[in-house]
C-alpha cells in the first residue's frame, strides 16, 4: 500500500467548494438546513465543554485558595459599605420624620384658623428653674412681645424678649408664667402657672364644689388677648381636696412635648391682619415674665376674672409684662 498523501484532483476540490457556498446561500436565504445546524451543533457540545473547561477549573482552583488576608479585605470592603448604605437610610427616615413634623405643625394652626411662623429651636436656658428657649426669628420677621408659640400638641409658652433675629419664649412651665385656660369640657375658667418643673402645673384658686375631674382637657380661654382660644394646653393628672383648705389643689401636665420640639410656630389671629409692628428691641425686657400673670393676692375670687382683660386692638402695642406676683 503505498504512504503517499493522497491528493484530490481540482475537479474535486473545485465540486467542494461549490457545493459550500451553495449550502451557504441555502442556510441565508431559507431555513432549510436549521435542522442539521442544531444537530451539529449537539454533536460540538463536548468539544466546546472541554475547550472551556481549562479556563473554569482555574478560576475554581483561584477562588478555592484565595487567602485569609484577601477575604478580609472583601469583609471590611463589605462593611463599609453596609454602614455606608445604613447611614443614609437613617437619614432619609429623620428626613422623612420632619417632614411629617413639619406638615403636622403647619396644619395645627391652619385647622383653627391662625396665620403661623415658622421657628427653629436655637438655644435652651440652662438655668434649673427658668424654662425659655431661643428661636431664630425675630423682630426683622415681624416677632412680637406677647406672641403665642406652639407645637403640633397644643401651647408651648408665648414671646417675652426680642432681638432683630432671634426671640426668647417663655413656657408654660417657667414659674414665672401664668396663662388663663378653661375646662374644655364645661367652660370653667381658672389660671394656670407654671411651677419650674418640666411635667407639672398648678391650677390654683378653685373653690371644693368647681366641676373639674382628672383627666380634663384644660384649653387657651382667649382672655387676655395673647392666647388664641381653644388650643390645648394641659391635661389635669391630679385633683386634690383638704377640709383644712379653701382651695383645691389641681396638678396638670402640660399637652405640647416641651423637650422634643425642635420647630415652634408663633401664631397670630387671621382676624389681626397681618403682623403688628414689632416692637423696638431696645425697649424689650428679655426677662420679663408674660402679661398674662396674675396677682397672688386674687384667691377668693374667680381666677379669670383677675387677669387682664380681652381687648380687640391688634397685638402691636402689648401691654407691660409683669410677674406672675405683680399687678397688671
Amino acid at each position: 500500500m503505498d504512504n503517499s498523501t493522497v491528493r484530490l484532483p481540482a475537479s474535486s476540490l473545485i465540486a467542494l467548494a461549490f457545493i459550500s457556498i451553495l449550502l451557504m446561500v441555502v442556510d441565508a436565504r431559507t431555513q432549510h438546513l436549521q435542522f442539521v445546524r442544531s444537530m451539529l451543533s449537539h454533536a460540538t457540545q463536548p468539544m466546546v465543554v472541554a475547550a472551556t473547561l481549562p479556563g473554569a477549573v482555574g478560576r475554581w482552583v483561584a477562588s478555592q485558595t484565595r487567602t485569609d488576608e484577601q477575604l478580609s479585605v472583601v469583609n471590611d470592603k463589605l462593611a463599609e459599605e453596609n454602614l455606608l448604605l445604613r447611614a443614609r437610610l437613617q437619614k432619609l427616615e429623620a428626613l422623612e420624620s420632619e417632614n411629617a413634623r413639619l406638615t403636622n405643625l403647619m396644619s395645627a394652626s391652619a385647622s383653627a384658623g391662625e396665620n403661623a411662623l415658622l421657628a427653629e429651636l436655637v438655644e435652651v436656658s440652662l438655668e434649673p428653674f427658668t424654662h425659655r428657649i431661643t428661636v431664630n426669628r425675630g423682630h426683622n420677621s415681624g416677632v412680637y412681645v406677647g406672641q403665642a408659640a406652639i407645637d403640633t400638641n397644643g401651647i408651648m409658652g408665648q414671646v417675652t424678649g426680642v432681638t432683630p433675629y432671634s426671640s426668647v419664649v417663655t413656657l408654660i412651665t417657667d414659674p414665672n408664667h401664668a396663662i388663663p385656660v378653661q375646662v374644655r369640657r364645661n367652660g370653667l375658667r381658672a389660671i394656670l402657672y407654671g411651677l419650674g418643673t418640666k411635667d407639672h402645673l398648678s391650677l390654683p384658686y378653685l373653690a371644693p364644689q368647681s366641676d373639674i375631674v382628672e383627666g380634663d382637657i384644660l384649653v387657651t380661654s382667649g382672655m387676655g388677648g395673647r392666647f388664641p382660644p381653644g388650643y390645648p394646653v394641659a391635661r389635669v393628672t391630679e385633683v386634690m381636696a383638704d377640709a383644712n383648705e379653701p382651695f383645691l389643689e389641681i396638678s396638670a401636665t402640660p399637652q405640647a412635648k416641651l423637650d422634643y420640639a425642635k420647630q415652634v410656630l408663633l401664631i397670630w389671629s387671621v382676624a389681626e391682619g397681618p403682623l403688628a409692628q414689632p416692637v423696638d428691641p431696645a425697649e424689650t425686657d428679655a426677662d420679663a415674665a408674660p402679661a398674662d400673670a396674675v396677682p397672688n393676692d386674687a384667691a377668693g375670687e374667680d381666677a379669670e376674672a383677675t387677669g387682664p382683660q380681652a381687648t380687640d386692638a391688634a397685638p402691636a402695642a402689648p401691654e407691660p409684662a409683669s410677674t406672675a406676683g405683680g399687678s397688671q
